[in-house]
């Protein structure tokens, strides 16, 4: 453990805990389990988190750096409204078909039985989701795809989209790719 940089060895638990949520049966990772994953000391661990929470905290920054800058770069670049719904929509299925382990954390298994606030906090992820399409949407509306009266329905129909092809992904054991078969759907989603 001396020999990591500082910040280094807090990535390497967090990055440990992703892998061990990535396993197909989902059970819960207590500290001692993701201790010896890591070949160290559960007081290794809270040298560098304060608790289990903390570290799902983590996982949720991460998430949710990786998702909002990924929306920002979406929304700078293109200026069609229903373009910029349809790249983000498959950014979220594709974000999760690369990170597995986080699609636990996105649709809150990982999170039975820990601390409320990180629940609260998914809470307000998926609100700020439902918001960057309700803003692609509203563009739309001024490119004349759409109405204003249905920008809020379709966005929570989108996020209800997306949210399903992630739990069918954690379900299948993480087989079921969630952006596989999805462009005939999304066409009607985002119909006009």
């Amino acid at each position: 453990m001396a020999s990591t940089k500082p910040g280094q060895r807090k990535l390497q638990i967090l990055q440990a805990l992703a892998s061990m949520l990535e396993q197909p049966k989902g059970e819960k990772i207590t500290t001692a389990a993701l201790a010896a994953h890591l070949a160290v000391s559960e007081a290794a661990l809270y040298r560098h988190f304060a608790s289990k929470a903390q570290m799902y905290e983590g996982l949720i920054e991460f998430i949710e750096s990786s998702v909002f800058g990924l929306i920002n770069q979406i929304a700078e670049r293109e200026e069609d409204g229903v373009a910029q719904a349809h790249a983000i929509l498959q950014m979220l299925l594709a974000f999760a078909a690369n990170n597995p382990g986080m699609v636990r954390v996105l649709i809150g298994d990982a999170l039975v039985g820990e601390d409320e606030r990180l629940q609260l906090r998914m809470n307000v992820f998926y609100d700020k989701i439902e918001l960057a399409f309700k803003g692609a949407l509203r563009i739309a509306v001024t490119q004349n795809h759409g109405l204003e009266a249905d920008v809020a329905a379709r966005a929570s129909l989108l996020v209800s989209y997306v949210t399903g092809r992630w739990h069918r992904f954690a379900k299948t054991g993480f087989k079921q790719n969630p952006a596989e078969g999805t462009a005939l759907q999304l066409s009607l989603l985002l119909a006009a």
